[in-house]
């Protein structure tokens, strides 16, 4: 695993205790961090990263806490507070 792969799971880690803790600006900071770092060494973002961050506002999405999760025709749909949408599939 390369050193930025490292870094951007220290950075989710991060978002995710700074988010649990109440600290949303501090969490999506860390989310656009570990964005940042990604576009500008080319790799890919982890999934489990991606589907737990907005895309528009760089939330670290918490269900029931600031995201809507409905299961939907065969789609996860994902809702964040600022209203952006995310649609996955699953499979049964």
């Amino acid at each position: 695993m390369s050193i930025s792969a490292e870094r951007i799971d220290r950075l989710h880690e991060l978002a995710r205790e700074a988010a649990n803790a109440g600290h949303e600006e501090r969490a999506r900071q860390y989310v656009r961090r570990a964005r940042r770092l990604a576009e500008r060494n080319r790799i890919r973002l982890p999934r489990e990263f991606t589907r737990f961050t907005c895309d528009h506002c760089d939330t670290y999405l918490r269900p029931g806490k600031n995201a809507r999760v409905r299961l939907q025709n065969g789609h996860v749909v994902v809702t964040c507070d600022c209203g952006h949408q995310a649609r996955y599939p699953y499979h049964d």
